[in-house]
Order: structure tokens, then sequence, then C-alpha cells
């Protein structure tokens, strides 16, 4: 039977304040589940109450530099809530308000302060927003990364400790389709449900244009800024973003689904990667050290370098069902049993955070 491995809650799990973007659709609602599935209390604090709070305008400035009324009432909180909930961590998700000062105040009240960051500050892309928070990197004491070059970059700025996950599937949300899907229920033909980052605009473009084949864009209403006029018609003819089961049902619907490395991330594999594959689809991703290492190349998955082999792939794969069938339900398996979950993912992170505790505890302000 195909089902995620066991995971026994801990007998004392830890009491989190978890402070994270909550809005629809995003990562930090799946690690919040994960979080209570392995036995801990978590208390939820949502980030986007602070990061868009007041006009749009003061909304982009306070974002890009992490200053005001606003962020100094994040702060205030943070240390207010951590106290009132007696907390042995604080867990926080892309936190880009964070100042040193609270840190340090809440290592000394024993409180270990975990980071999770899912992007890189320091890749090629330069995302605004990060001037605080690349200051605030020694006084973690646990930085969670994706990327190895991320691991060497934050301990070569003095962080304390990092870990290494990869990115995961929520099991809660990506599954596969009910028994018996098949073509017949697959509407769209090589899809891609995802942000326009990279070249992907021009990829997808060329794919349809040059190549003659049926690509289906699904994402964020910014495609409509990178796409010619036809193509804008004939791949994405109305805005549909899509989020949870959305999202799922758009992958079950797919026959081919592909998934781009973010180059300007730097990153190893693409998140949409181990979703699409629990989801039980067909994934054709671009080829990576960090893809490979994942998935059995044809076996369970079918790997692209450049624009002509993917095309190469979707001419082999799109009118064979029986070959998409079989790698997808072997894709499917080594997620789950390659614990490409975020229970296993999460798990390595809380076990560092146990192994820090009594540090933390005895030696900045003792036990609570």
């Amino acid at each position: 039977m195909d089902t995620l491995p066991t995971l026994l809650p801990a007998p004392n799990g830890l009491r989190i304040l978890y402070i994270a973007p909550m809005n629809y659709g995003w990562y930090g609602l799946y690690r919040q589940r994960s979080l209570e599935r392995l036995g801990n209390t978590v208390f939820p604090v949502d980030i986007m109450q602070y990061e868009k709070r007041g006009n749009p305008f003061m909304a982009r400035v306070r974002y890009r530099l992490q200053i005001g009324r606003v962020v100094a009432q994040m702060n205030e909180d943070v240390l207010r809530l951590a106290k009132e909930h007696r907390v042995d961590a604080v867990w926080f998700d892309k936190p880009l308000f964070i100042r040193a000062a609270t840190l340090r105040q809440l290592r000394v009240m024993g409180i270990a302060t975990v980071d999770y960051m899912i992007d890189n500050p320091f890749g090629p892309r330069r995302d605004p927003g990060f001037r605080l928070y690349v200051r605030t990197i020694p006084e973690y004491d646990l930085h969670v990364q994706q990327r190895d070059v991320s691991v060497a970059e934050y301990l070569a700025r003095d962080a304390r400790r990092v870990v290494k996950v990869q990115t995961a599937f929520e099991p809660s949300v990506h599954f596969p389709p009910p028994a018996g899907w098949s073509d017949k229920e697959r509407t769209r033909e090589v899809s891609f449900i995802g942000t326009p980052y990279d070249e992907r605009p021009r990829f997808l473009t060329d794919l349809w244009r040059k190549y003659d084949l049926p690509v289906a864009i699904s994402g964020p209403r910014v495609w409509a800024r990178k796409l010619d006029r036809d193509a804008l018609a004939a791949l994405y003819p109305e805005p549909d973003e899509l989020y949870d089961a959305a999202y799922r049902e758009g992958i079950w619907r797919s026959k081919i689904n592909l998934s781009f490395l973010t180059h300007g991330n730097q990153d190893e594999y693409a998140h949409k990667s181990f979703e699409i594959a629990a989801c039980g689809g067909f994934l054709l991703a671009e080829r990576s050290a960090g893809h490979s290492e994942r998935f059995r190349e044809n076996e369970e998955a079918a790997f692209f370098s450049g624009i002509e082999e993917c095309a190469e792939k979707i001419q082999r794969y799109l009118h064979d069902e029986p070959a998409r069938a079989r790698i997808a339900a072997a894709g499917r398996r080594r997620a789950v049993t390659g614990g490409y979950d975020n229970d296993t993912q999460l798990a390595k992170v809380l076990d560092v955070v146990e192994e820090l505790l009594p540090e933390i505890r005895g030696s900045r302000g003792g036990p609570k």
C-alpha cells in the first residue's frame, strides 16, 4: 500500500511560536500542519498582517527598508507572545522584519530561534527586502537552508548552526488522483503551473511557436506582462493561479508536468518536482544533480537540458500513456519512500532544536 512512513509524535512535543506567511496557498500553512502532526503545540502568527498593513505604497517601502512603527510592533509582539505562551522555540519563516535585539532577548529568555529561509538572499536574483535580515544571521540559533551554496554562505557570515533540508510536498494536499484516472480526464497536454522566473516565458513560448507543442500555463497574473500578445492568447488565455486542491487537480489533469529550476535562486532542484511526483503526475524536470540524486531518470521522472531535449521528451511521451503512467507511479513511490514530504524534512530540524535547547536554557537565561 502506498503510504507515508509512520512518524510517531514526540511524547513531550515542543511549544513553538510559528511566525510565517499564512496567506491562502502559502507553504507556511503546510509547515504548520507538519509541525503539529509531529506532536508539537504550535501558536501561529501571520507575517502578512505586518507586511501588508496600511496603504500599498507604505507596505512596499516597509518591505524594502524594514523600518517604521509596524516593524517595531511586530518585534514587540513576538517577545510578548513568546512569553505569554511559554514557548520552547520561535520558528521564523522568511523573517524579514525581525531585529537582532529581539533575537538576543529571546536567547536571554532561554528560547531557541529557528530561521527557515526558502529564498536565497545572496543569489543573482537579488530580491529586495533582505537589508535587515542579512545583519541578523549571526543571532539565530539555527538556520534551515535548501542549497549547499547557501549553507556555505551562511557559515561564512557567522551563522551559529545551519541544517540542510530539501523542499518538500505536503501529504494533506499533494496526493494521487482516484483509481482509474487516465488520459480521458487529462485535458491539459504540456502543462506548467508556476511563476515566470528566469527564461521560462521565452522557453514556453518557443515550445509552442517553434515546436508546435500544446502548452498550457497557469500562474500569477504577472504572466500577462511576460508573454507577447499571441503567446498570451494561446498559452495563458485566462488568469488562473492554482492553489491547494485546484493546484493538485491541475497536475492530475496534465499529461506532462514541466518543472524548472529557479536559477536566480541557485536552486539544486525544484519544489514543484516533489509536489508533481507526490500527486502522481508525470514529471518532466530540468536536469540537475539535485534532481538526478532524487529521481532515477526515465524510471521515476524524465529530465531535459535545454529546449531541444525538452521538446524531444515531450514528443516521445505525450502520446505514450503507458510509459507516462509507469514513470509517474514510480515517481510517487520514490517521493514517499524517499522522505520528500514535510514531516520527514521538518523532523530533521526539530531534532537539532532538541539538541540545542539544553545549552540555550542552561547558558542563556536558565530554565523557564
